[in-house]
């Protein structure tokens, strides 16, 4: 039998808060009538791979409330509405977060974080030859609490399978670089 769409009938936020809102959607099926379904509708988010000219990763140990415990992450976070680009987000969220920046920055894709209940997209990025420009500041109005932690690239492999990253998305970043690991840029001879 041929899955067939639900169609939304009504819509309706229930719940605010500044990262996320919720939504009761009313929809219907013909096989299957009529249900409530609830959708957690955040900004979409973005992750950003800070990658030396040595083939350093440059990552960021974060508590995370959610679990109660620190995870170790590559730079990333919500696109906020002033971002011209997810891009744009991402390069501004590791300039926060690390203190690091680049020019040769190239989008390796994004990945739905949950489609059950979210509508969002987080964007993965790589930043290739980043350098350090700055001391790592956060965002002065968040609660982030990090450090930055640097690790050569051949080790991040490991430090998965090991279950020393599991944070899902910037795993998927890292199957994004796997996949497609884009080719340096030629430098111009002079």
């Amino acid at each position: 039998m041929k899955a067939r769409r639900w169609r939304t009938l009504d819509s309706e936020r229930v719940f605010e808060t500044p990262i996320f809102d919720l939504h009761r959607r009313r929809a219907a099926h013909p096989r299957r009538g009529e249900r409530d379904f609830f959708v957690i509708d955040p900004a979409d988010w973005v992750n950003i791979i800070p990658l030396t000219p040595k083939q350093e990763v440059i990552m960021v140990r974060q508590f995370r409330h959610g679990i109660g415990a620190f995870t170790l992450e590559i730079p990333g976070g919500m696109i906020d509405p002033d971002d011209p680009s997810p891009g744009a987000a991402g390069r501004r969220e590791m300039i926060e977060e690390c203190g690091y920046d680049s020019e040769d920055i190239v989008a390796l894709g994004r990945v739905h974080p949950n489609p059950a209940i979210q509508p969002n997209f987080c964007y993965s990025f790589l930043a290739r030859n980043v350098r350090k420009i700055a001391v790592a500041h956060g965002n002065p109005d968040s609660s982030e609490e990090t450090e930055v932690v640097v690790v050569p690239r051949e080790s991040i492999r490991s430090l998965i399978a090991s279950g020393k990253i599991t944070h899902a998305l910037v795993i998927a970043a890292f199957s994004f670089l796997d996949v497609y690991n884009p080719p340096a840029k030629p430098r111009r001879r002079r």
